[in-house]
């Protein structure tokens, strides 16, 4: 199959990280920020490819996971009003907010249904004129443009009885912040596949001229990854960070022109909560004004009880590259995937169930 089996090729993958061996002389530190890539690196065995002087962590790229307590306690609020139906991605349904999930709540009767996308919500809307919908919206710039279209059908439609609970993120501003931290020194970045298609490449360019970090934008097969970390090792063996495309076949510099502008006419921007990371200015999307009776936020207001931490578990310092889900107390105790603790062992793209499925007991 033209452009998948020639990435998945064994042989290939062998030649690059023997070429990476090679050409590696001091140590580095690389973090990607999507789940996707934390789930193929970990699948693949990538980490265990490289050579013991490149450490690879995973940072906040998971949308999921990086949803803050606060905004999945809303969303379990929402569920609790009467003639509402609440419509979600399917791996929303088992997070744990302060107190319950979204999953406990349907079973004790509220109305939360699965959708696989933005079209399901609004048919559902469409389906139930008599109750009001709202749909889940999680995620980042991949995401966004299909909840921007939506918003613009319900719009067009003149569907009174469609919501969002916008909580869309931004990758670039997370990445700063977390370059801000200082907590970890990172030397390359590889950059998220998917995201980077939607936005480009503009962003990233801060990052190599202000802070030194290599980046890559890479793909999500196991040649894809090695190619996008030979690169990275090429610019930091060289001392002259950039921003490269390894992913050509599916991103462009300029990006998505035609999604960022119907992103551009639906959203503005707004300051985010990240799971831990707290506040980030600027680092969501919001309705606009002319959007703005679609947002959940405006037409409901339910009670929502003080937010709370679960007890032990570190899933925000594994999304910060801190630690890894092993050093966690929990992690295959307490938190398992029938029983997670945490968002990270929740989501099919967190850091924890990727351990968990794939990583090495004993590490």
């Amino acid at each position: 199959m033209r452009f998948i089996d020639e990435f998945r090729d064994a042989g290939l993958a062998r030649k690059l990280a023997r070429r990476i061996a090679a050409i590696s002389t001091r140590p580095a530190r690389l973090m990607e920020f999507c789940g996707g890539h934390t789930v193929a690196i970990m699948r693949n065995g990538i980490r265990q490819l490289v050579p013991p002087t490149i450490e690879m962590l995973s940072g906040p790229g998971c949308p999921v996971c990086v949803t803050a307590n606060a905004d999945i306690d809303k969303a379990i609020a929402l569920a609790g009003l009467p003639g509402l139906i609440i419509t979600t991605f399917g791996d929303m349904l088992k997070v744990p907010g302060s107190y319950t999930s979204l999953q406990k709540c349907r079973a004790s009767g509220g109305d939360i249904r699965i959708v696989y996308s933005t079209q399901d919500a609004l048919q559902i809307a469409r389906d139930n004129p008599d109750k009001q919908v709202v749909f889940i919206g999680v995620g980042f710039e991949t995401t966004a443009p299909t909840i921007a279209m939506a918003v613009k059908q319900a719009d067009q439609e003149d569907l009174r009885n469609f919501y969002i609970h916008c909580r869309l993120k931004m990758t670039p501003p997370a990445i700063k912040a977390l370059l801000d931290l200082g907590e970890i020194k990172l030397n390359g970045i590889i950059c998220p596949g998917h995201v980077t298609a939607i936005t480009g490449t503009q962003a990233y360019e801060a990052y190599a001229r202000d802070y030194g970090v290599a980046c890559v934008v890479a793909g999500f097969e196991p040649v894809d990854i090695l190619q996008a970390v030979e690169m990275l090792i090429e610019q930091i063996e060289s001392g002259e960070p950039r921003v490269e495309i390894a992913y050509t076949r599916g991103v462009r510099p300029e990006g998505n022109l035609k999604a960022l502008e119907i992103m551009e006419e639906v959203f503005d921007t707004t300051d985010a909560g990240w799971r831990g990371i707290g506040v980030i200015a600027n680092s969501g999307y919001k309705l606009n004004g002319r959007y703005a009776r679609f947002d959940s936020d405006t037409a409901f207001d339910p009670e929502v009880l003080p937010v709370k931490e679960a007890e032990g578990c570190r899933c925000g310092e594994i999304l910060r590259g801190v630690i890894r889900p092993t050093d966690c107390k929990l992690f295959r105790k307490a938190c398992t995937p029938d029983n997670p603790i945490g968002p990270c062992m929740v989501s099919s793209e967190g850091s924890c169930a990727a351990y968990y499925q794939f990583g090495d007991i004993d590490e």
